[in-house]
């Protein structure tokens, strides 16, 4: 096995471990969470590891991972197992899906993509569920360790190319770059190059009209299924009813 990729490994077991953060706790209960979530939906995660930080750090957000809600289109699990309603890509095992238990205690927000139809949404559940059991592409991850020792001062332009971990190797992937080419499959957006170009008709020199360009699949991170203008942000706990004056507060 190279070198790199012996060290690429154990440094993903270290620094996948929880570390003593002050990360956001949950602001949802699990219950609702469970009864907002659609099959199709990014769920991303504010997680606690020093893998987790060097990437909310080179992306300037709260979030350092994404999973896609499949609901049950794995089928019912095991007697006495939980569905496992997430796929994901993780550091060490791989392409998973796992239980919404998961992360049930953690940070997370619900991103919808908004207009697609269901097949399409089958489609980008069925294009996950097939990546089942590749592996996480290790790439570059020697790099992103040493923000677990200090945050060296990286200029703005420069973090996303250090979170862009694609060897070209298809059965490998990291977790944004796994969601971003499901949706790429069908042709739906998420953060592309918007390119302006300008008529080529004498009667309508002042009209221009948009093309979309796709992005890399690699260059995407988590923070972009929330900042992108097609997917709409979720809140379990004002979708279930929330109502301000039914609160009780303490005495002041």
């Amino acid at each position: 096995m190279p070198f790199l990729l012996t060290l690429g490994r154990r440094l993903a077991q270290y620094l996948s471990k929880p570390r003593n953060t002050t990360a956001q706790i949950a602001t949802c209960t699990p219950e609702n969470l469970a009864a907002t979530l659609q099959p199709g939906d990014v769920l991303l995660v504010e997680g606690n590891s020093g893998f987790s930080n060097a990437i909310k750090y080179l992306t300037q957000s709260s979030w350092s991972h994404a999973a896609l809600y499949i609901g049950h289109a794995l089928g019912p699990p095991p007697s006495g197992d939980e569905a496992r309603v997430l796929v994901e890509a993780d550091v060490n095992e791989g392409v998973r899906a796992v239980p919404l238990s998961a992360y049930a205690s953690l940070h997370t927000r619900i991103c919808r993509p908004v207009g697609l139809a269901s097949k399409e949404i089958e489609n980008v559940i069925g294009y996950t569920i097939s990546r089942l059991g590749h592996r996480y592409d290790l790439k570059n991850i020697v790099d992103l360790a040493r923000y677990l020792i200090q945050t060296p001062p990286v200029p703005t332009h420069l973090r996303r190319r250090l979170l862009t971990l694609g060897s070209g190797d298809p059965t490998r992937a990291i977790c944004s770059s796994l969601i971003a080419q499901a949706f790429q499959s069908v042709r739906y957006p998420i953060l592309p190059q918007i390119i302006s170009e300008n008529s080529q008709d004498p009667a309508c020199m002042k009209s221009h009209k948009e093309i979309l360009r796709i992005r890399h699949h690699t260059v995407f991170t988590p923070r972009d299924f929330d900042v992108s203008p097609y997917f709409i942000i979720i809140k379990p706990t004002v979708e279930h009813g929330f109502d301000p004056y039914a609160l009780t507060w303490e005495p002041i």
